[in-house]
């Protein structure tokens, strides 16, 4: 990495939240200020298309009324419904799959099989095991070749969960009580090998630009101050130097999952447990009499579309460009209409549209490389206003 201007860019960089400087960058003229001892440096992120990898696209299965967790018969066998979080699979796993397991049990404690292998069915699967089920996951795909290996990995429980128009305040009481659930399963995943689970920095910036409205087009929910209290809030901090593009930053604590460590972590859970997997194409819950099981919990996410013929699933398309890891840089940004979480197993760079209807209703699953360097290339010139060729 090369310095463009020595205290220009060292002290943009520092006015960034009032931001120490980078490592190995000290500046004698910055040791007066009067900063945060809390405060950390930016991670500088080498944001250049040439260091893409690859790049992925995931439909969120959105559901106007929420995540369907109802139960019906097929035929001699009962199904447990688990789907439809939109961009919250990972984040409300465990808090779901209790209540899925838990509708189960009443039918079967000994014998029940979970119907795919994403975020939602590996974690339902183990909390069927946990409640002492023997559990067969009957699934397409296996980790790293389903949808929710592309989500961004972060901590986002109500992300496109419901509309509002259509959420009931029942509804609105068990999101919360996933939400809460989850959250202290996750305090329990920290610290394990390969960090599946970890906490990162979070800086929220806010451009002087004309920014894209953020508009709700949709109407999607809004529930994360029901949760405020588990959640570090952070600090709104006030930017005056005018030679920076961005007037205000949120800094603030942020969950994240690095899915790849975190996907065969639970795997590895699930089989040690004794769980047995099965590779099988369902076309029809019909399919289900035939399997030995009395009951199944249908963990299928935007699959259940066509399976269930569930037109109540919206997909909501979400493209990833994959820049090479850095883990001397883990932390997670939002500039303009761009979001960013540098994980170990890759850094995410995801466009996010000029309003929160981008990508809705949309289908389509083919990498859009314009999209991709037009993403990578925002952060680019983000860094290179403090001064920084990247």
């Amino acid at each position: 990495m090369r310095l463009l201007s020595r205290r220009h860019a060292l002290t943009s960089a520092a006015s960034l939240i009032g931001l120490s400087t980078l490592p190995g960058c000290a500046d004698r003229g910055l040791r007066n200020l009067d900063l945060d001892a809390d405060v950390r440096s930016l991670p500088v992120i080498r944001a250049r298309t040439d260091r893409i990898d690859r790049i992925t696209v995931c439909l969120r299965p959105f559901r106007a009324a929420g995540p369907r967790l109802g139960v019906e018969q097929v035929g001699h066998k009962t199904v447990v419904h688990n789907y439809g979080h939109g961009g919250s699979g990972w984040s409300l796993s465990w808090g779901s799959a209790k209540l899925a397991v838990e509708r189960a049990l009443p039918v079967s404690s000994q014998k029940i099989g979970v119907i795919g292998c994403g975020a939602i069915g590996l974690t339902t699967a183990i909390v069927a095991q946990q409640a002492g089920a023997q559990v067969t996951i009957y699934a397409e795909a296996l980790p790293p070749f389903v949808r929710s290996a592309r989500a961004s990995g972060s901590w986002t429980p109500s992300s496109r969960i419901a509309q509002k128009d259509a959420m009931t305040p029942e509804f609105a009481t068990r999101w919360e009580t996933m939400a809460r659930y989850s959250f202290s399963c996750y305090q329990n995943l920290q610290g394990l090998p390969g960090n599946p689970i970890e906490w990162d920095t979070f800086y929220g910036m806010k451009s002087r630009e004309p920014a894209p409205s953020h508009a709700d087009p949709i109407g999607f929910a809004k529930l994360d101050d029901r949760i405020q209290d588990i959640e570090p809030q952070g600090n709104l901090i006030k930017i005056d130097d005018t030679r920076l593009p961005y007037s205000e930053v949120h800094k603030k604590p942020n969950l994240i999952f690095n899915v790849t460590s975190y996907s065969d972590y639970l795997l590895r859970q699930f089989l040690e447990r004794g769980g047995k997997i099965k590779t099988m194409t369902l076309h029809h819950p019909s399919e289900l009499t035939a399997l030995p099981e009395p009951v199944f919990i249908n963990c299928t996410g935007y699959g259940a579309r066509a399976l269930w013929n569930d037109d109540s699933i919206v997909p909501v398309r979400g493209q990833i460009a994959w820049l090479i890891p850095q883990p001397e840089a883990l932390c997670s940004m939002s500039f303009g209409n761009v979001y960013v979480v540098s994980r170990r197993d890759g850094i995410v760079v995801q466009w996010m549209g000029d309003d929160m209807g981008f990508g809705y209703n949309r289908t389509d699953e083919t990498p859009d490389l314009t999209e991709a360097h037009r993403s990578v290339s925002v952060i680019n010139g983000l860094y290179k206003s403090m001064g920084y060729t990247v």
